[in-house]
């Protein structure tokens, strides 16, 4: 990263955790790749303080923010505008600055999410959705636009599993593509398990591996014993690397997925938005964020 002076421009990333992010990593190698005099910071802060903070810090000039878990749609009550994305999905993870102090709230994490599907011929495929919050909803958009068959969204929260599902479907509907909610409290969700073409994990479940063994694993260890060897498996997790949920589909065979594609996709996508310019070194962010990984 070049010289911090006077003139540099702060931009970053608010969420809670964020010390294990690699967004600063990837921006500041693209800002210096680029010539941009800005500062990419990740920033904890807590859901009580995301509306003061976000309003600080457009009168600070900030000349842009990155939103993640778990305030993607507690987020949207900071917001004067949203693009159409995030008006759709009620979930924002990109601030952009409006005159008059204000923000334009975005969503990037879909582009970001489709690419490293792009190899893939998921038509008429059944897909299950682990958890249903603001990453999840970026990842029902894309799906909306791969027409497959069917999205099983499992969650262990009943009501906010009924009202993701309620509102993802008017959207999926058009394309002909069915949903069901399912509790895994409730069910047995083998049978989808195994019958799935494409698995995703948006949930932070496994997420640094570092808390108690049980959560290491969505929806613990044993329930992916029924995996098949043609389900791919996407975890939307970068850090660590490979997760323990998708050295379990290695084991199986499957083919996996991680997060970083994703990351770096979206990232990009937000670095557009933020300074007009198109041309975004994108080899150079995920290298940089690959050689993080390995020290």
């Amino acid at each position: 990263m070049g010289t911090i002076t006077g003139k540099t421009n702060l931009v970053g990333l608010l969420g809670q955790p964020v010390n294990h992010s690699l967004s600063p990593i990837i921006h500041n190698a693209a800002y210096e790749e680029m010539g941009l005099d800005w500062c990419y910071v990740a920033m904890a802060c807590e859901s009580k303080n995301l509306e003061k903070v976000t309003k600080a810090l457009r009168y600070l000039d900030c000349k842009g923010l990155n939103i993640t878990i778990p305030h993607k749609q507690e987020i949207l009550k900071a917001c004067n505008k949203l693009t159409e994305i995030a008006n759709i999905i009620q979930a924002v993870n990109t601030l952009i600055p409006e005159k008059d102090n204000q923000w334009k709230g975005a969503n990037t994490d879909v582009e970001g999410f489709l690419m490293p599907l792009k190899r893939h011929d998921l038509k008429d495929k059944n897909v299950v959705v682990l958890g249903c919050g603001g990453s999840s909803r970026a990842v029902v958009m894309g799906l909306n636009s791969l027409n497959i068959k069917k999205v099983t969204i499992i969650g262990r929260n009943k009501i906010s599993l009924d009202i993701f599902v309620k509102s993802m479907s008017n959207l999926l509907s058009k394309r002909n593509i069915s949903i069901e909610g399912i509790n895994n409290q409730e069910l047995n969700i083998s049978p989808y398990i195994q019958e799935a073409d494409l698995i995703i994990n948006a949930t932070p479940i496994g997420m640094n591996s570092k808390n108690n063994k049980k959560e290491n694993v969505p929806l613990g260890k044993e329930i992916w014993d029924c995996l098949s060897n043609k389900t791919i498996l996407y975890d939307l997790i970068y850090t660590p690397r490979p997760t323990k949920w998708l050295k379990l589909g290695q084991q199986k065979n499957c083919f996996t997925i991680d997060g970083l594609d994703m990351l770096v996709e979206q990232g990009a996508f937000s670095i557009k938005l933020w300074s007009g310019f198109n041309d975004i070194p994108v080899q150079i962010m995920k290298s940089s964020a690959e050689k993080h990984l390995l020290l």
